[in-house]
């Protein structure tokens, strides 16, 4: 053998190593490169609710503290911590954004979501917003690396309602960037 801790995932564990190495923010899941360690049973609904094996996670503070490790690569998503990574399945985005403010006016207006989990996200070049083309239109907006909320129906309404038309498209402006949601010619009235 290495010498090394062989580690066995699950969800107690990560929580616990988590809870250690978090003071304030975010954890830096970034820096953390620790080897695969297989996958758990955790899914995350396009409704945003956390599954673990066949249940419903209804601790809210447990939801928080892995949505603080979430990580994506390609097109799979990790719970990391320093030591460990382990695969989930997440049906649509992670995130859910179910609530918009708005500040400001016309190109000087910042839109800023709040996800189920609590994360605030100011709308901008960094963060933007995309509509995904489907059965019907389904507008998401960029949480935090490569990690997005699908933004929910009266979220989507109330943003709608400050669109705006700019060169052909009508969409919406946060933090200096125009965002489009759809060409002007389709927009009814």
């Amino acid at each position: 053998m290495s010498g090394q801790k062989v580690v066995t995932p699950s969800v107690d564990h990560i929580a616990q190593a988590v809870k250690s190495t978090k003071d304030s923010g975010l954890p830096p899941v970034h820096l953390w490169n620790p080897p695969f360690c297989g996958d758990l049973d955790i899914q995350i609904l396009r409704n945003g609710t956390w599954i673990h094996e066949g249940r419903p996670i209804t601790r809210p503070k447990m939801v928080q503290l892995f949505s603080s490790i979430l990580k994506r690569e390609g097109d799979k998503y990790y719970l990391v911590t320093p030591v460990e990574k382990v695969g989930i399945t997440v049906e649509d985005a992670p995130f859910v954004a179910i609530d918009v403010d708005s500040e400001g006016e016309e190109t000087e207006q910042v839109l800023t979501f709040t996800t189920h989990v609590g994360d605030q996200v100011m709308v901008s070049a960094d963060n933007p917003i995309r509509l995904a083309e489907g059965t019907e239109p389904t507008p998401y907006v960029m949480v935090r690396a490569g990690l997005e909320a699908r933004i929910d129906r009266k979220s989507f309404y109330r943003m709608v309602e400050l669109g705006v038309h700019h060169d052909g498209w009508f969409g919406v402006w946060s933090a200096g960037a125009f965002f489009g949601l759809m060409p002007s010619e389709q927009v009814e009235g």
